[in-house]
């Protein structure tokens, strides 16, 4: 049996939040933040249109403590380009290869976040 659009579930928690993230694409190298994370993926914006299918490096800086900081690195692929209102795409990344210790690494952060009270999108 399919499930409708409207009743899926996401695998994995998603939350909006903001992390500093390095996006590199053909030979550009976009500094930005996103706008919702999970495990599997990042929402944010560029100011140059990547169009979808597009491979990506992705950068994140997970910060683990007061002064600690861990560094996760993987290959994603946009899924997703939109316009954005105030200029620039909002895109979608799949992380499509990535170390099982670095997604397990945003997961224990996004636990993390979610324990402290910020909501979790669907």
């Amino acid at each position: 049996m399919q499930k409708s659009r409207g009743s899926e579930r996401r695998q994995f928690p998603r939350i909006d939040h903001e992390l500093p993230m390095k996006v590199a694409v053909n030979g550009y190298d976009f500094v930005t933040s996103s706008q919702n994370i999970s495990c599997v993926g990042a929402y944010c914006c560029l100011n140059k249109y990547i169009p979808p299918f597009t491979k990506v490096m992705v950068k994140l800086n997970l910060p683990i403590g007061q002064k600690k900081r861990c560094r996760v690195e993987c290959k994603g692929v946009i899924v997703r380009s939109e316009d954005e209102a105030q200029g620039g795409f909002n895109v979608a990344i799949f992380f499509n290869d990535i170390r099982d210790e670095y997604r397990h690494k945003i997961s224990q952060y996004i636990d993390q976040l979610l324990s402290s009270g910020v909501p979790s999108t669907t």
